[in-house]
């Protein structure tokens, strides 16, 4: 038989949870949205040939070909 604490513990789980969910969700977005937003500035505030010599490497570094 159930009792009304269980049943309240249960309650209390669920939402604790869900709100743990929501707020990690929330902190990786803006992570992702600041890193971004860092690296298009990074990159657009750079000499172009900084910006073109790394784009190269990470292709080299890929083993992608470009030559």
């Amino acid at each position: 038989m159930l009792n009304m604490s269980s049943i309240q513990n249960s309650i209390s789980e669920s939402s604790t949870s869900s709100v743990a969910t929501t707020s990690t969700g929330w902190l990786s977005t803006l992570t992702a949205l600041s890193f971004g937003a860092i690296l298009v500035f990074a990159v657009g505030f750079a000499p172009m040939d900084v910006a073109h010599n790394a784009a190269h490497d990470v292709r080299h570094s890929m083993a992608f070909p470009c030559h």
